[in-house]
Formats: structure tokens, C-alpha cells, sequence
């Protein structure tokens, strides 16, 4: 079994490892695109664009199933993903884990990146699934892009966690990025909150899990560890980005003996 992972960087990497600790036997094709990154700022027709591009490569290799590691790809683009793929390539988005955060109807806060803070999407999610919590949408500027540098997310955390509130019980880590420094994340909070226990929602292991399900097989994380790492860059076979190696995530996938590039 294989399957392809797209997102615009790194941010692909704990969806990655999630399906990696899921299914040690599953071959895993990672395609992101260093070439166009960041998506964020582009248009929704641009990023569509490069996302198209990214996939239909990971569509070369023959993937089982697509995850879209990226939640601001899942908005704009997932519709055409769809069309250009299925039935043949099943695509799975990713959706911030705002249900399972205002389930307790606790205070919910929302970190996301500034162009899906306020989106129509993500109101639209608060409204079907967070009408009984009280929630404030959390934007993080500078964020993802300092994560996939490897360096100087330590302002743009504490920037974000200066806007959350103190009372917050749940945490929606709304973009795939943030997941890789949800330890500092919950550091900084910490301080905030005065050492309040909050509950933090990430979407890595959902939408692993969701994957093996649409491909009718389920999570055997005691399989042998046989599955093999490619690694695509704009649609050309490379190296694991060195700053992979600076998160828990990417060195379990460089443990599978990927090169990794400088």
C-alpha cells in the first residue's frame, strides 16, 4: 500500500509520521513545493495551481490514496483535486478538529494562519460544529513560515499566545505547521492560562486514520517497518528538507534512511 502526502512545505510531516507510527508497513510519497511556497499569500486560483501541480505529481508514483496535509490547499483547492483524481486516487483534506474542540462547550481557541482566520470556511465550520462553545479565532502571522524555516517561531508563538484567551480550555492547532512545535505552543499557553491543563486538537492522526478507512484497511501500528519515504520537491525527486530534521517528525521519517538535503 502507498500513500502520497501534499502540502506547500513541511507542514506535511506530522500527518506523515502519524501514518507512519498507524501503518510502519504503508510506502509514504511526500510531495511539497518549495518552488511556489508559501501558498498562503497567494490567489485562490494560484494556489490551486501550484496545489494541482503538486498532486499530479504524488499521482505519478501511484498512490493508493492523496492526503492534503494542508488545510489552506483544503479550502481553496480540494474540490479541483477531486475532480482531477478520483474515483482513480481517493483525496482525503484536512479539516481543522473544531467539532472535537467545542464538543465539551468549553472556550475554544482557533490558531490558524491570517488568510483562514475569518475565512467564510472557518466561520462556517463555528457555525455547524462550535454553536454551544464560545470561541475566538486566533491568528498567527509569520508562523508557518518561520516552522518551515526552522528558526524564530519562538516570537511568532508568543505573539499568538498574547491573543488567546486566559480562560481557553481547547486548543485547535488550525493549520498542519503548527503541530510540529505544539510543545512550545503549549509552553507559551502555559504562561497564559497560569498552568491551566488545556486540551489541544490537532488533525495529523484523524486524517491518517480517515485515509486507511476510505482504502477499507485499518491501523496496525505492530506491522514491520517496511515502508519506504520519496520525497518530491516541485515535481522532482529529492531530499527530506534539512529543517525536517529540527522536529520529532521528521527524524522518525529520516530514520527510514531518506537522504536529507542541506
Amino acid at each position: 500500500m502507498k500513500i502520497a502526502l501534499m502540502d506547500s512545505g513541511i507542514g506535511l510531516l506530522a500527518a506523515a509520521a502519524a501514518m507512519r507510527r498507524l501503518r510502519p508497513d504503508v510506502d509514504l510519497v511526500l510531495s511539497c513545493d518549495p518552488d511556489g511556497m508559501p501558498w498562503g499569500p497567494r490567489t485562490p486560483a494560484d494556489l490551486t495551481g501550484r496545489a494541482l501541480g503538486v498532486a499530479q505529481a504524488a499521482a505519478g508514483h501511484r498512490p493508493d490514496a492523496l492526503i492534503v496535509a494542508c488545510n489552506t490547499a483544503s479550502v481553496h483547492a480540494l474540490p479541483t483535486l477531486r475532480a482531477e483524481l478520483e474515483p482513480g486516487i481517493p483525496v482525503i483534506g484536512t479539516v481543522p478538529a473544531i467539532k472535537p474542540a467545542a464538543a465539551a462547550g468549553g472556550r475554544v481557541a482557533i490558531w490558524a494562519t491570517p488568510a483562514t482566520t475569518g475565512s467564510p470556511y472557518q466561520r462556517g465550520l463555528i457555525r455547524d460544529f462550535a454553536a454551544g462553545a464560545r470561541v475566538t479565532e486566533v491568528p498567527c502571522p509569520g508562523l508557518a513560515d518561520a516552522v518551515e524555516a526552522g528558526d524564530g517561531t519562538a516570537a511568532a508563538v508568543a505573539a499568538a499566545a498574547a491573543l488567546t484567551p486566559a480562560d481557553v480550555t481547547d486548543v485547535v492547532l488550525g493549520c498542519t505547521h503548527y503541530e510540529l512545535v505544539e510543545a512550545a505552543i503549549r509552553a507559551a499557553l502555559a504562561e497564559r492560562t497560569g498552568g491551566a491543563d488545556l486540551r489541544f486538537h490537532g488533525s495529523a492522526e484523524p486524517v491518517a486514520v480517515q485515509a486507511l478507512r476510505r482504502l477499507g484497511v485499518f491501523p496496525e501500528p505492530g506491522r514491520p517497518r517496511t515502508g519506504t519515504l520519496t520525497v518530491l520537491l516541485s515535481g522532482q525527486e529529492g531530499a527530506l528538507p534539512a529543517a525536517a530534521l529540527g522536529y520529532a517528525e521528521g527524524r522518525l521519517l529520516a530514520e527510514e534512511g531518506a537522504a536529507v538535503g542541506r
